[in-house]
């Protein structure tokens, strides 16, 4: 095989040229390789303090344009993205794909925070299912998108989304929510503001 190893029926030489691949824009492949994934994962940082990795799933990704995507926030225990995006706006998404073609995306740039009291709510949330604890739509304008191999990714089977944090917030209600975020969502933990006020 003239010194060649050889990946499957692919030479190693020409498998390693396909393990990173950058892009300007997302394409029609891209696309539809995000959208049929069901989870992905928020990276964010301040300047100083803790890196701040959120894995999220409940169709609350959307693609708004070739270079611009948006995800829907709910309610949770933290809020160390909107404090981060307050601070600098640096944002990475990454998807991975868990069946049968392996593929791990990052999307890269930079996020603004829209609040329900802010002017764009109303058109970003109707692009999401209606969730009594949505909290934040972040807009992420991309600057560099990455596709490397997910070879090392193991094999997983979707069962289904939980229905347990819906249950929660309905059980809080609205004014339970916001007593919440009051508690619990107004710092991050190294005590920066996250703006949910």
């Amino acid at each position: 095989m003239n010194g060649e190893r050889h990946y499957g029926t692919v030479p190693l030489r020409q498998e390693v040229k396909r393990m990173a691949e950058r892009f300007e824009k997302l394409d029609r492949k891209l696309k539809a390789f995000i959208r049929k994934q069901h989870l992905y994962f928020v990276g964010t940082a301040g300047a100083t303090g803790f890196v701040n990795v959120s894995p999220k799933g409940m169709d609350s990704f959307r693609i708004l344009d070739d270079t611009t995507v948006a995800w829907l926030n709910l309610t949770g225990s933290g809020n160390e993205t909107a404090a981060h995006v307050l601070e600098n706006g640096r944002m990475t998404v990454m998807f991975c794909s868990f069946d049968k073609q392996p593929l791990i995306m990052r999307l890269y740039g930079q996020a603004v925070t829209v609040h329900p009291r802010d002017e764009r709510w109303g058109e970003l949330s109707a692009l999401f299912p209606e969730h009594m604890g949505a909290r934040q739509v972040f807009v992420l304008d991309l600057e560099l998108i990455q596709t490397s191999c997910g070879y090392a990714v193991p094999y997983y089977e979707l069962k289904g989304e939980r229905a347990t944090l819906a249950r929660w917030a309905e059980k809080h209600g609205e004014s339970g929510i916001q007593d919440y975020w009051a508690q619990k969502n107004v710092k991050s933990l190294n005590g920066k503001d996250t703006g949910i006020f």
